[in-house]
């Protein structure tokens, strides 16, 4: 299924490079589009984000109400969720589209000869097989990435094969070589300079993530009505402490996370999630401000 996907988005990408002829133009064009492809889903999302956090406190006074007669209160739930036209998994789509367009873009990054310039598989297999004859490493990992590297050597063996030239992507993109993977060049520090900025980017977002759900929380907090007992202000106070916590390891285990991928993959798919960071800062700041309800 991922492989379909990054056959299709393989189409797109190879427009924007036959347009730009540059790989890594292309790809922040592609992440644009795929943007603003998704913009209705995000704008769907974050309207569902505050329409949930809505409806947390109407909840709350129902698992307080019925908290002794469970059966009553999941039903009461339910009713809760119809009314307000809401479903208890609306999140749940969002999430599967992220997590296709995720490895969808791992695949097609990873595999650009096969699902960007749709060299046959055959000829690909022969181009590797040239290659370990000549001595040279092939990566099992990336092994297109590294026959994009010996384009020289694959056209001299290959001049008459009229898919040998689009083994000749241009990865190089502001002094950089997209081709690269951190792990296999450390020596180079150019290897590092979009893996930092992913990070940073990571940093940024999930800061905002965390300081608008402790407004969010606070919020609640503050809300809270004069007939509620000392009970219920307790377990508000016990609810913003835990999710104060788990924003604070999240601070420090996404960027963690991000560290272990960024540096195992080729350049091309760190640019890919440093700008698609920077568009998901930005749109969530702007539809923050426009969407009120």
């Amino acid at each position: 299924m991922f492989q379909f996907f990054a056959n299709i988005f393989g189409y797109l990408l190879e427009l924007l490079y036959n347009l730009v002829n540059n790989y890594g133009i292309s790809i922040i064009l592609f992440t644009v589009i795929i943007k603003l492809i998704l913009l209705p889903l995000s704008i769907k999302q974050q309207r569902t984000m505050k329409k949930s956090s809505e409806l947390q406190e109407k909840m709350k006074t129902i698992q307080f109400k019925y908290k002794n007669d469970p059966e009553k209160m999941n039903q009461e739930i339910m009713n809760l969720y119809k009314t307000e036209k809401m479903s208890p998994f609306s999140g749940c789509l969002t999430a599967i589209v992220q997590m296709l367009l995720l490895l969808s873009i791992f695949y097609l990054v990873r595999s650009p000869l096969t699902f960007m310039q749709k060299v046959p598989s055959e000829n690909i297999n022969n181009y590797v097989s040239q290659m370990q004859e000549e001595g040279k490493t092939i990566s099992n990992v990336y092994p297109e990435i590294d026959l994009i590297r010996e384009y020289d050597s694959i056209k001299e063996k290959n001049s008459e094969d009229p898919n040998v030239d689009r083994v000749n992507l241009k990865m190089e993109f502001l002094g950089l070589d997209l081709s690269k993977i951190p792990q296999q060049n450390m020596s180079d520090y150019t290897v590092y300079i979009i893996p930092i900025l992913y990070i940073i980017s990571s940093f940024i977002s999930i800061k905002i993530t965390t300081i608008k759900q402790e407004q969010m929380q606070k919020s609640k907090q503050k809300s809270v009505i004069d007939g509620e007992t000392g009970e219920e202000v307790q377990e508000e106070n016990n609810e913003m402490d835990t999710v104060m916590q788990t924003n604070k390891m999240m601070s420090w285990m996404m960027p963690i996370m991000s560290i272990s991928i960024a540096f195992v993959a080729p350049l091309g798919l760190a640019l890919y999630w440093l700008i698609n960071n920077i568009l998901m800062i930005i749109e969530r700041l702007i539809l923050d401000k426009v969407i009120k309800d």
